[in-house]
């Protein structure tokens, strides 16, 4: 992307070089986490999480007792919004690209008679703290509907392109604004009218209604993608939609066990991730990506 001299966003933070009690999770906690998000993914690592936000850490789910750090602790010996996003290459790229969402997004919204309220983004390094409780890399950049941020280790790019064989800005930014379309499902209303649905259901339908719910942020990227089309370059939306590919449950099921189960989808196939990143690219609006959660 032709993001050249554009300005950073100013809602960001950073808690790199911050201790959280041995570096992001506790034993109990990365273990626990990391099998809920073998089973079901980031959807069930944020539901874990706000769990974790509501009884105080995973000491009172368990019986033990560990107060939560807060995440409004400054980072970086209290860095400006300037100082961090001039700290290397990819956090100015990632500051540039949240800028953008809120200029897109502020413009979409003020169209239909709303005001969008841009989220922050934690910069963290190895682990760190949420409003949700712990953050950890091997997580992957999410966001967090308690505090309204996103959470991201930029080391997560190097596995996305070493790893997942998805290179280039483009999918970079994809991955944010894909945290970013659950950030405008959060102003919506859409992620609690889920999250209610999901409570009354049972394991499977579950699963697929955090399907449609990721579903849709994928197509909200893309319709922040079709608002910046004068910066595109290309092989931009090639790259998208290789990265796009790469996170899909079935490849990412039969790259980890050799089956694919799509009773326990959480985010989608790549060939469904694909087609509602391009669905939201083609439509422009949001109206494009209404259908993933109808009826809900």
């Amino acid at each position: 992307m032709r993001f050249g001299g554009r300005g950073t966003s100013d809602n960001v933070e950073s808690q790199r070089g911050q201790s959280f009690g041995g570096g992001g999770l506790g034993g109990g906690a990365g273990m626990l986490i990391g099998l809920v998000a073998s089973r079901f993914g980031i959807g069930g690592v944020v539901v874990l999480l706000i769990l974790f936000a509501v009884f105080g850490g995973l000491g009172n789910l368990t019986g033990g007792g560990q107060q939560a750090v807060s995440p409004s602790a400054p980072g970086q010996a209290g860095a400006s919004a300037s100082e961090i996003c001039s700290s290397d290459t990819v956090t100015r790229f990632s500051c540039q690209v949240l800028a953008s969402t809120e200029q897109q997004w502020g413009r979409l919204f003020s169209a239909s008679g709303q005001t969008y309220s841009a989220p922050r983004m934690v910069f963290y390094s190895g682990g760190g703290r949420s409003g949700c409780g712990a953050a950890d890399s091997a997580m992957g950049p999410f966001y967090c509907p308690l505090d309204r941020r996103i959470y991201l280790d930029t080391n997560f790019f190097r596995e996305l392109e070493q790893r997942f064989a998805a290179p280039g800005d483009f999918a970079q930014a994809y991955v944010i604004a894909h945290e970013v379309g659950h950030h405008v499902q959060t102003l919506l209303g859409t992620s609690d009218r889920i999250r209610r649905a999901q409570s009354a259901v049972g394991e499977g339908e579950a699963n697929a209604l955090q399907v449609r719910m990721e579903l849709q942020a994928d197509c909200y990227a893309g319709v922040w993608a079709a608002q910046e089309r004068s910066a595109m370059e290309p092989g931009d939306v090639e790259e998208g939609m290789t990265a796009a590919a790469a996170i899909g449950d079935d490849t990412l099921q039969r790259a980890g066990r050799g089956t694919v189960v799509p009773e326990s989808f959480t985010h989608g196939s790549s060939a469904q991730r694909q087609e509602a990143l391009m669905r939201g690219y083609r439509g422009g609006t949001a109206e494009a990506c209404a259908g993933y959660t109808q009826g809900i």
